[in-house]
């Protein structure tokens, strides 16, 4: 009897490519990107959709899961896949010659065709990858996808029952069933070769298109090593472009933690997960959720507008004109969870009230909520939401200023960082003039491996003491965990200003500890012990009331 091992993690890429390989996953055109320090592969592969459809035991063989709406992978590109490997079998070889890992797989039943190929084939996990996908001594056919789609399957009952309880119950359990052909037409073909792969060589080949048709088929026959393999996957892929599509299939499949972590990226970066082409086409129950959400960090405007594209692709799901009095329909009760009286009175005027989503009674009620002393009942939320709090990371113990430093004559001040836990740096904080009031010209940058992720003009004022003041990005940038950063100032004001000093290598925020390193591209001489850039002002996990160093969070 042969043992399949649970196979452990292996990223064919380099040692940090597991933290940072999404951020590069989709390139600024909105395209899938290679792997990190991998070789490009073309970009060839059409849009595609994945439409995963329920089925009972008794069709195909697994869990009766209610059907998701359709799986879009909206950014087409290059094919990305991480793989992963599992131990050695137990075959009771003293050879310590490692097996190869993810190795090409042959044509379907070529890896026997020697008809002595047992002799070539050392261990357990050897033998067994040989029949995968292999009609030879199959026992049951599997006839895999939707019409137009259909891969029949060859498969052996004993492998797949000693790996999965659903095939244990379906092949051996007291209702077995007799076919010899099973039907699947709820999972796509390369998602059950996927499982297939995993059960026949504890091998995981994950790709961006397919990964969340893996999900599906890994919860349908109940892998579950598998299905953290997709949830791990698709955490590391997580952005604001593909977050609230995420948020929805986890819903879905129940899987807390990725939906905390899509809510840590969608409250961040508010904005630009709405604006994705994705969030169009998830549930009204999801949609629902997002519209409820109280910390989420935008403008109400925002949301209104995101509600209404939403409406306009459900009317083209349906088939019905896209009027203003079918998109409240699409919407139904969940137009009442945005928070028209929280906008600007502007705001208001020129769109929501101009539309023909709102009743003519609720138009004027809600102008009067902003103009009249007494106001009207409204169906409508009017508490603002409370949004994020941004925290702030100070590196230095002390500050001082000097009568020949610091100096400001178009030098760059930057400083490397880099973070144990996904975090969304916000801005930075500056200290100013040390000869009274002034006024700062001042250029950020926040950079990974070179390439500039965001920059900012802008400007402050110092009001001459050694406080620190707080200049921001146009929106917040997403941060890998276990990957360096490199932050920039360039300033441009009075010739003197404070200085940080008897700074930290190391600072913990209680949930988040970041650590730093002088910068190559420093050329005013910041670094870890003193300069400037004192503060990474930041959204992340919450801070706790304890903390080994004086941090404060901002208002």
């Amino acid at each position: 009897m042969f043992i399949l091992y649970a196979c452990h993690l292996h990223v064919r890429s380099s040692m940090n490519s597991s933290v940072d390989f999404f951020e590069s996953l989709i390139d600024e055109d909105g395209r899938f990107a290679e792997l990190n320090c991998q070789e490009p592969v073309r970009r060839n592969r059409s849009r595609q959709r994945s439409l995963i459809q329920a089925e009972t035991i008794n069709n195909g063989g697994g869990l009766s899961l209610s059907p998701p709406h359709t799986i879009s992978q909206r950014e087409t590109g290059t094919q990305v896949s991480q793989c992963y490997s599992g131990p050695p079998s137990p075959s009771g070889s003293t050879s310590s010659t490692p097996l190869p890992t993810a190795s090409p797989v042959p044509p379907p039943g070529t890896a026997t065709l020697d008809p002595n190929w047992q002799a070539t084939k050392h261990t357990v996990r050897e033998r067994n990858a040989a029949m995968f996908n292999n009609q030879l001594m199959s026992d049951i056919k599997f006839i895999v996808g939707s019409p137009g789609n259909i891969q029949v399957i060859p498969a052996h009952k004993y492998v797949l029952a000693t790996a999965s309880s659903v095939f244990y119950a379906m092949f051996y359990g007291g209702l077995a069933e007799c076919k010899q052909e099973i039907e699947v037409p709820d999972v796509e073909p390369s998602a059950f070769l996927t499982l297939l792969k995993y059960v026949y060589c504890d091998e995981i080949q994950l790709e961006a298109d397919t990964v969340l048709s893996t999900l599906y088929v890994a919860k349908k026959y109940i892998v579950p090593y598998l299905a953290r393999a997709c949830v791990s996957y698709l955490e590391t892929s997580l952005t604001a472009k593909n977050a609230c599509l995420l948020l929805s299939q986890s819903r879905l499949f129940e899987e807390p933690e990725l939906m905390q972590r899509c809510w840590e990226v969608i409250d961040a970066q508010a904005e630009m997960a709405l604006n994705s082409e994705g969030f169009v086409d998830i549930d009204v129950s999801t949609l629902e959720s997002v519209l409820a959400r109280e910390t989420l960090n935008c403008k109400e405007i925002n949301l209104f507008e995101a509600a209404l594209a939403w409406a306009n692709a459900e009317c083209g799901r349906r088939e019905i004109e896209p009027t203003p009095i079918n998109k409240r329909a699409m919407l139904g009760s969940a137009i009442y969870l945005i928070r028209f009286p929280t906008m600007t009175l502007e705001e208001f005027a020129n769109s929501a009230a101009q539309l023909g989503i709102l009743t003519p009674q609720e138009t004027i009620d809600i102008f009067l909520h902003f103009t009249a002393s007494s106001k009207p009942q409204l169906s409508y939320p009017i508490k603002a939401r409370a949004g994020l709090k941004a925290q702030i990371c100070h590196r230095f113990q002390s500050c001082a200023y000097r009568s020949n430093q610091w100096r400001y004559r178009g030098r760059c001040d930057s400083i490397q960082f880099c973070v144990d836990k996904r975090i969304f740096v916000v801005g930075f904080g500056l200290y100013g003039s040390s000869n009274g009031a002034a006024d700062y010209n001042v250029k950020i940058e926040l950079k990974r491996l070179g390439r500039v992720l965001a920059e900012n003009n802008t400007k402050f004022f110092s009001d001459g003491s050694s406080n620190t003041f707080h200049v921001y990005f146009e929106n917040p940038i997403q941060i890998e965990p276990e990957t360096y950063y490199t932050a920039s100032a360039i300033l441009d004001g009075s010739e003197l200003s404070y200085f940080g000093q008897e700074g930290l290598s190391e600072v913990y925020m209680g949930t988040v500890t970041f650590q730093f390193h002088c910068s190559s591209e420093s050329t005013n001489g910041t670094g870890v012990q003193g300069g400037q850039i004192p503060e990474l002002i930041y959204y992340g996990p919450t801070v706790n009331t304890t903390m080994t160093n004086s941090n404060t969070t901002e208002d």
